[in-house]
Protein backbone atom coordinates (compact mmCIF):
# COMPACT_ATOMS: atom_id res chain seq x y z
CA UNK A 1 0.00 0.00 0.00
CA UNK A 2 1.63 3.10 -1.06
CA UNK A 3 -0.01 5.31 0.38
CA UNK A 4 0.33 3.49 4.07
CA UNK A 5 3.47 5.93 5.42
CA UNK A 6 1.53 9.21 4.77
CA UNK A 7 -1.58 7.72 6.32
CA UNK A 8 0.12 6.58 9.65
CA UNK A 9 1.79 9.98 9.50
CA UNK A 10 -1.31 11.81 9.51
CA UNK A 11 -3.16 9.63 11.70
CA UNK A 12 -0.49 10.18 14.50
CA UNK A 13 -0.90 13.60 13.92
CA UNK A 14 -4.67 13.89 14.24
CA UNK A 15 -4.66 11.27 17.23
CA UNK A 16 -2.06 12.82 19.48
CA UNK A 17 -3.43 16.09 19.03
CA UNK A 18 -6.60 14.90 20.18
CA UNK A 19 -4.58 13.63 23.29
CA UNK A 20 -2.78 17.65 23.54
CA UNK A 21 -6.34 18.83 23.18
CA UNK A 22 -7.82 16.65 26.42
CA UNK A 23 -4.19 17.80 28.41
CA UNK A 24 -5.18 21.09 27.73
CA UNK A 25 -5.09 22.10 31.58
CA UNK A 26 -1.43 21.43 31.46
CA UNK A 27 0.18 24.46 33.81
CA UNK A 28 0.77 27.38 31.50
CA UNK A 29 4.58 27.84 32.49
CA UNK A 30 5.10 23.59 31.85
CA UNK A 31 3.19 24.32 28.57
CA UNK A 32 5.55 27.42 27.79
CA UNK A 33 8.78 25.73 29.00
CA UNK A 34 7.87 22.87 26.41
CA UNK A 35 6.88 25.14 23.11
CA UNK A 36 9.95 26.94 24.02
CA UNK A 37 12.60 23.76 24.14
CA UNK A 38 10.69 22.06 20.79
CA UNK A 39 11.27 25.33 18.98
CA UNK A 40 15.03 25.54 19.82
CA UNK A 41 14.93 21.93 18.78
CA UNK A 42 13.40 23.35 15.35
CA UNK A 43 15.82 25.63 14.87
CA UNK A 44 18.56 23.29 15.30
CA UNK A 45 17.44 20.57 12.99
CA UNK A 46 16.82 24.10 10.58
CA UNK A 47 20.57 24.79 10.92
CA UNK A 48 21.51 20.86 10.38
CA UNK A 49 19.67 20.77 7.20
CA UNK A 50 20.55 23.84 5.92
CA UNK A 51 24.50 23.07 5.86
CA UNK A 52 23.71 19.94 4.19
CA UNK A 53 24.68 22.07 0.91
CA UNK A 54 27.51 23.05 -0.15
CA UNK A 55 26.29 25.15 -2.97
CA UNK A 56 24.88 28.43 -0.92
CA UNK A 57 23.99 30.41 -4.41
CA UNK A 58 21.20 28.21 -5.06
CA UNK A 59 19.84 28.29 -1.45
CA UNK A 60 20.17 31.68 -1.71
CA UNK A 61 18.40 32.25 -5.21
CA UNK A 62 15.82 29.44 -4.40
CA UNK A 63 14.70 31.62 -1.54
CA UNK A 64 15.15 35.08 -2.68
CA UNK A 65 12.94 34.44 -5.92
CA UNK A 66 10.21 31.75 -4.26
CA UNK A 67 9.88 34.47 -1.29
CA UNK A 68 9.34 36.93 -3.70
CA UNK A 69 6.82 35.10 -5.45
CA UNK A 70 5.17 34.15 -1.90
CA UNK A 71 4.94 37.75 -1.12
CA UNK A 72 2.92 38.48 -4.43
CA UNK A 73 0.64 35.58 -4.03
CA UNK A 74 0.67 36.04 0.03
CA UNK A 75 0.51 32.49 0.46
CA UNK A 76 0.35 32.95 4.29
CA UNK A 77 -3.12 34.93 4.08
CA UNK A 78 -4.76 32.06 1.92
CA UNK A 79 -3.62 29.63 4.83
CA UNK A 80 -4.93 31.63 7.55
CA UNK A 81 -8.02 32.34 5.85
CA UNK A 82 -8.54 28.46 5.17
CA UNK A 83 -8.18 27.83 8.99
CA UNK A 84 -11.07 30.48 9.43
CA UNK A 85 -12.94 29.37 6.60
CA UNK A 86 -12.69 26.01 8.53
CA UNK A 87 -13.23 27.01 12.02
CA UNK A 88 -16.44 28.18 10.60
CA UNK A 89 -17.21 25.40 9.08
CA UNK A 90 -17.17 23.29 12.32
CA UNK A 91 -18.91 25.65 14.49
CA UNK A 92 -16.38 26.94 16.64
CA UNK A 93 -15.73 31.39 17.28
CA UNK A 94 -13.36 32.39 15.74
CA UNK A 95 -10.88 33.82 18.64
CA UNK A 96 -8.64 36.99 18.09
CA UNK A 97 -5.87 36.77 15.73
CA UNK A 98 -3.24 37.42 18.43
CA UNK A 99 -4.64 34.59 20.41
CA UNK A 100 -2.23 31.85 20.85
CA UNK A 101 -5.48 29.09 20.62
CA UNK A 102 -6.18 30.78 17.28
CA UNK A 103 -7.59 27.80 15.14
CA UNK A 104 -6.01 29.18 12.04
CA UNK A 105 -2.14 30.23 13.67
CA UNK A 106 -2.30 26.44 14.90
CA UNK A 107 -3.52 25.22 11.50
CA UNK A 108 -0.46 27.18 9.70
CA UNK A 109 2.07 26.51 12.22
CA UNK A 110 1.84 23.06 12.84
CA UNK A 111 1.13 22.47 9.02
CA UNK A 112 4.79 23.99 8.64
CA UNK A 113 6.13 22.04 11.04
CA UNK A 114 4.93 18.75 9.70
CA UNK A 115 5.46 19.14 5.61
CA UNK A 116 8.27 21.37 5.46
CA UNK A 117 11.34 19.08 6.21
CA UNK A 118 13.93 16.16 4.38
CA UNK A 119 12.20 13.44 6.25
CA UNK A 120 8.16 13.88 4.57
CA UNK A 121 9.86 13.92 0.84
CA UNK A 122 12.50 11.16 1.71
CA UNK A 123 10.36 8.80 3.28
CA UNK A 124 7.65 10.05 0.74
CA UNK A 125 10.15 8.89 -1.96
CA UNK A 126 10.75 5.60 0.00
CA UNK A 127 7.30 4.66 0.22
CA UNK A 128 7.19 5.40 -3.56
CA UNK A 129 10.42 3.66 -4.95
CA UNK A 130 10.68 0.58 -2.47
CA UNK A 131 6.94 0.51 -0.66
CA UNK A 132 9.49 1.12 2.94
CA UNK A 133 7.30 3.19 5.25
CA UNK A 134 9.93 2.70 7.93
CA UNK A 135 11.00 7.03 7.27
CA UNK A 136 7.79 8.64 7.41
CA UNK A 137 6.45 6.08 10.52
CA UNK A 138 9.55 7.20 12.51
CA UNK A 139 8.16 11.23 11.28
CA UNK A 140 4.84 10.41 12.17
CA UNK A 141 6.13 8.95 15.62
CA UNK A 142 7.85 12.54 16.13
CA UNK A 143 4.99 14.55 14.56
CA UNK A 144 2.67 12.95 17.04
CA UNK A 145 4.84 14.07 20.32
CA UNK A 146 4.88 17.22 18.76
CA UNK A 147 1.07 18.07 17.85
CA UNK A 148 0.68 16.60 21.46
CA UNK A 149 2.02 20.05 22.62
CA UNK A 150 1.39 22.10 20.20
CA UNK A 151 -2.42 21.02 20.50
CA UNK A 152 -2.58 21.87 23.94
CA UNK A 153 -1.45 25.66 23.85
CA UNK A 154 -2.66 26.70 20.24
CA UNK A 155 -6.01 24.27 19.62
CA UNK A 156 -7.80 22.40 17.17
CA UNK A 157 -6.12 23.76 14.65
CA UNK A 158 -3.18 21.32 15.12
CA UNK A 159 -5.84 18.44 14.49
CA UNK A 160 -6.54 19.76 10.99
CA UNK A 161 -2.63 19.93 9.87
CA UNK A 162 -3.12 16.38 9.73
CA UNK A 163 -5.53 16.14 6.31
CA UNK A 164 -2.19 18.28 4.14
CA UNK A 165 0.60 16.41 5.75
CA UNK A 166 -1.49 13.05 4.17
CA UNK A 167 -1.97 14.84 0.92
CA UNK A 168 1.80 16.20 0.61
CA UNK A 169 3.32 13.04 1.37
CA UNK A 170 1.16 10.55 -0.69
CA UNK A 171 1.32 12.89 -3.39
CA UNK A 172 5.05 12.70 -3.75
CA UNK A 173 4.84 9.22 -2.53
CA UNK A 174 2.20 8.49 -5.95
CA UNK A 175 4.28 10.56 -8.23
CA UNK A 176 7.46 8.90 -7.04
CA UNK A 177 7.60 6.06 -9.26
CA UNK A 178 6.34 8.69 -12.33
CA UNK A 179 9.79 10.64 -11.07
CA UNK A 180 12.32 8.18 -11.29
CA UNK A 181 11.38 6.95 -14.34
CA UNK A 182 12.22 10.44 -16.14
CA UNK A 183 14.92 11.94 -13.75
CA UNK A 184 18.17 10.13 -13.57
CA UNK A 185 19.15 9.67 -10.09
CA UNK A 186 21.65 11.92 -10.15
CA UNK A 187 19.66 14.75 -10.46
CA UNK A 188 17.04 13.22 -8.31
CA UNK A 189 19.97 12.82 -5.01
CA UNK A 190 20.73 16.77 -6.02
CA UNK A 191 17.58 17.96 -5.72
CA UNK A 192 16.38 16.59 -2.72
CA UNK A 193 20.10 17.74 -0.90
CA UNK A 194 19.43 20.96 -2.19
CA UNK A 195 15.42 21.13 -1.27
CA UNK A 196 16.47 19.74 2.05
CA UNK A 197 18.85 22.72 2.58
CA UNK A 198 16.27 25.52 1.65
CA UNK A 199 13.70 23.93 3.63
CA UNK A 200 16.16 24.05 6.46
CA UNK A 201 16.22 27.64 6.12
CA UNK A 202 12.30 27.46 6.26
CA UNK A 203 12.44 25.39 9.72
CA UNK A 204 14.71 27.63 11.07
CA UNK A 205 12.70 30.87 10.34
CA UNK A 206 9.66 28.89 11.91
CA UNK A 207 11.66 27.83 14.92
CA UNK A 208 12.45 31.85 15.77
CA UNK A 209 9.23 32.66 15.03
CA UNK A 210 8.12 30.17 17.59
CA UNK A 211 10.54 31.64 20.04
CA UNK A 212 9.28 34.94 19.30
CA UNK A 213 12.22 36.80 18.54
CA UNK A 214 10.76 37.93 14.85
CA UNK A 215 7.61 37.33 12.80
CA UNK A 216 8.82 35.94 9.40
CA UNK A 217 6.14 34.96 7.20
CA UNK A 218 7.58 31.85 6.77
CA UNK A 219 4.81 30.39 4.25
CA UNK A 220 5.63 33.06 1.65
CA UNK A 221 9.05 31.50 1.16
CA UNK A 222 7.90 27.90 0.39
CA UNK A 223 7.99 29.23 -3.45
CA UNK A 224 11.44 28.59 -2.95
CA UNK A 225 10.83 24.94 -3.00
CA UNK A 226 9.79 25.32 -6.76
CA UNK A 227 12.54 27.47 -7.49
CA UNK A 228 15.08 24.94 -6.43
CA UNK A 229 13.53 22.04 -8.89
CA UNK A 230 14.19 24.64 -11.71
CA UNK A 231 17.24 25.75 -10.68
CA UNK A 232 18.67 22.38 -10.17
CA UNK A 233 17.07 21.11 -13.52
CA UNK A 234 19.24 24.19 -15.43
CA UNK A 235 22.06 22.81 -13.50
CA UNK A 236 21.93 19.65 -14.59
CA UNK A 237 21.08 19.94 -18.01
CA UNK A 238 24.44 22.34 -18.30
Amino acid sequence: MILLGAFIDGLLIFVCGIVGRLMKNIPERVKETVMLVIALAIVLLGIQMGIQSDDFIIIIASLVIGTIIGELIDIENYLKLSGEWMEQKIGGKFTNKDQENSLAQGFVAATLIFVIGSMGILGALDSGLRNDHAVLITKGIIDGFIAIILASTMGVGVLLAAIPTFLYEGMIAICAGVISSFIPQEALDLFIKQLTATGGVMIMALGINMLGLTKIRVANMLPAMLVVAVIVAIQYVL
